[in-house]
């Protein structure tokens, strides 16, 4: 049956951003709930390995976002399971924030942290084989490719370690790009080009997706971009790390955003809706990684109570002037 809650902030999202403002907004003794559609975690839990979060040269992905939920919970966050369909901004100022449950949450504070979703190649055979060798998480399904040769399409840092893990299972990985060099960090391409199970193909994008009569992916068209030429490449498994898509347009107003979707904010992480934040993948930003996403949110959280507490104080100086 459908509910309905107040709290003093709502965070959208559950990746280290969503439990890292979580975090301080328990601190800060607000109630906050989070609410995320799955395990908390977001990208953490497809990376197999974190070795760029200080204090931990190497830690698994699932480890990481355990330590991150408890931390927050240990200070009273509360946690929710959900997805959110809707943001809207009232009249007063609060905010709605309804689920796919119907649930609805009235907050005069929100933290938008939903992160993105992979961005899809839009070919034929792409949708129609999905979860059947099409897949855009390396950890949740490289091990069903053990032995065989793969494909992985990119050119940016997932694209590249996400190749160099996959050849723990493979035999043989392919990578196409569709330019002649990879935008990916130097040390990411210095494990790739040393990695003998790798093959970059250049100046090169995927046409079509094949299979058999079973459903299962069988081959890959190929087009080279410089010459137009058609080439047929054999494998049985396509991995698309070709970007994400920011988890925007669930706010239901308008709010200022560049060109790809993502949320222009200021130094605070406030957006142009006064009282609505954002931090991490949602945000325009330089870089996207886990230090950046945490760094957004304690700036966020911060601010929200900072926000909350002059809009109590507003409220008050009106309500004592009215009685005056």
């Amino acid at each position: 049956m459908p509910q309905t809650y107040d709290y003093d902030v709502v965070i959208v999202g559950g990746g280290p951003a969503g439990m890292t403002a979580a975090l301080y907004t328990g601190r800060s003794m607000l109630k906050s709930v989070l609410i995320e559609r799955g395990a908390p975690g977001g990208e953490l839990l497809n990376t197999e390995v974190i070795e760029d979060y200080p204090g931990f040269e190497r830690i698994e992905g699932w480890d990481l976002a355990s330590r991150f939920e408890a931390h927050a919970k240990k200070f009273g966050a509360e946690f929710h399971t959900a997805n959110v369909t809707s943001i809207r901004r009232l009249d007063d100022g609060s905010f709605e924030t309804t689920c796919d449950n119907d649930d609805v949450y009235f907050s005069p504070a929100v933290i938008v942290t939903a992160g993105g979703t992979p961005v899809k190649l839009g070919i034929p055979g792409e949708a129609e084989y999905a979860g059947k060798g099409v897949s855009y998480c390396a950890i949740c399904d490289g091990a069903f490719f053990k032995g065989q040769t793969i494909a992985v399409v990119g050119g940016g840092d997932a694209a590249v370690e996400e190749s160099d893990f996959l050849t723990r299972y493979a035999a043989k990985v392919y990578l196409i790009h569709r330019r002649d060099q990879l935008r990916a960090s130097r040390i990411l391409q210095k494990r790739l080009f040393e990695n003998p199970g790798i093959e970059v193909v250049w100046d090169t994008e995927v046409e079509s997706v094949h299979g058999d009569d079973a459903g299962l992916v069988r081959h890959l068209t190929l087009r080279h971009v410089k010459s137009g030429a058609l080439s047929e490449l054999a494998v049985t498994g396509l991995f698309v790390f070709i970007g994400f898509q920011p988890n925007t347009t669930i706010i239901a107003d308008h709010v200022d955003h560049d060109a790809q979707g993502y949320l222009v904010t200021d130094a605070n992480m406030s957006t142009s809706i006064p009282g609505l934040f954002a931090a991490g993948d949602v945000r325009v930003q330089l870089t996207r990684q886990v230090t950046t996403a945490v760094g957004d949110a304690t700036t966020a959280a911060i601010a929200a109570e900072k926000y909350l507490t002059a809009r109590r104080d507003r409220s008050a100086a009106q309500t004592a002037g009215a009685g005056a």
